[in-house]
């Protein structure tokens, strides 16, 4: 049976195995005996070393002392910023986001503290097509809910897409920009972190832009299947009809170029010619719609707006309204002030000052 002085040494020689190990003491505030004493099992790590520990070597402390992870740790996977001409990925943001993320994580662990089971998610794009139903990227967000218990959240506050698990709890959270086809990019591609178990920090930057590749792969595959995409005639597609799909798929016209790029080795002439250009121009000069509303600017709206799923916002209500919870974390997820959110709440009852002196024994 495996000691806390094992998990110790096996998360070094997993994830560091290069530090020596008076070094880690030093860090940590112990001495080398006491640390080598503290592997070998002849004395306990006290809380602190373990902090310490914990911190030092970006590691679980609940699988350090438990051997089980902490179903609350928050392990999240990003869309990365890609540079085409140089191949480089990256998160400039990502510190920032950083406390966006813990509030969010916040939010579900007061309202569900006991860890759930998260449910089996289906493996391949055409299962994951198959299950949302069709036409599922204009409600992607209520799809990804409904049909596969997968929450999305909207903030203003995070540069990029990211996605994690928490208590058992499958989320997606997006930046709220109002470019609703790069959302459905990011819904996709962070769908396709969660399918493939991406959800690691111990990664190389060799494993980590794998996981990238297989994620955008996951993304193409499922918003531009290879049969839809030949199923066009594209020699023949003029303005009007590539705004049509570019509607009806949800996508960037760059995104779209990609992909046939990637499939066919060449563009047709339209796609080529918009490639350029921006997705909203396209639209705006040759898609109409059949209702006469305004249905970019409608979704362009829905795309800027706080979002945070209605289950858990219920929950937080119910919370409140028995006193387990305190009303910010609502009022936060709501994007308003605690003291103007109205909400039903505990009523304490007077008390009368003889009857609690006459308990007290006053």
């Amino acid at each position: 049976m495996q000691s806390i002085g094992d998990r110790v040494l096996e998360h070094i020689a997993r994830a560091c195995p290069t530090i020596r190990h008076r070094d880690i003491a030093e860090n940590i505030g112990m001495t080398p005996d006491a640390f080598s004493r503290a592997l070998n099992s002849k004395r306990a790590f006290s809380s602190i070393e373990l902090a310490r520990l914990a911190d030092l070597l970006n590691a679980d402390i609940h699988w350090l002392i438990t051997g089980k992870p902490d179903p609350h740790r928050l392990v999240v996977a990003a869309r990365h910023r890609f540079d085409h001409a140089t191949g480089h990925r990256d998160i400039p943001g990502r510190d920032a986001d950083e406390q966006v993320l813990r509030d969010i994580a916040l939010a579900y662990r007061q309202t569900y503290p006991e860890p759930q089971q998260a449910p089996t998610l289906p493996q391949s794009p055409d299962d994951v097509r198959s299950t949302l139903g069709e036409n599922f990227v204009r409600p992607f967000a209520e799809q990804l809910e409904n049909r596969l218990r997968v929450d999305v959240v909207r903030v203003a506050d995070l540069s990029t897409a990211y996605s994690f698990t928490t208590g058992g709890h499958r989320v997606i959270a997006l930046p709220a920009t109002g470019n609703w086809f790069r959302e459905n990019w990011s819904m996709a591609h962070e769908l396709g972190h969660l399918v493939g178990g991406h959800h690691d920090q111990e990664l190389s930057d060799a494993e980590r832009d794998r996981h990238e590749a297989a994620a955008n792969a996951f993304a193409a595959d499922l918003l531009l299947p290879r049969e839809s995409l030949a199923a066009i005639d594209w020699e023949h597609l003029d303005a009007v009809g590539l705004a049509g799909l570019v509607w009806q798929w949800g996508v960037s016209t760059d995104a779209l170029a990609r992909r046939l790029n990637a499939l066919n080795g060449h563009l047709p002439t339209v796609v080529r010619t918009w490639a350029g250009q921006t997705t909203q121009r396209l639209l705006r000069h040759y898609w109409a719609s059949d209702s006469g509303e305004d249905e970019i600017t409608l979704r362009m709206d829905a795309a800027a707006q706080r979002r945070f799923p209605l289950s858990l916002q219920e929950a937080h209500l119910t919370g409140i309204a028995s006193g387990a919870l305190g009303k910010g974390t609502l009022a936060w997820m709501l994007g308003i002030d605690p003291d103007a959110l109205e909400v039903d709440i505990p009523t304490v009852p007077d008390v009368d000052v003889d009857d609690l002196a006459m308990a007290l024994g006053l």
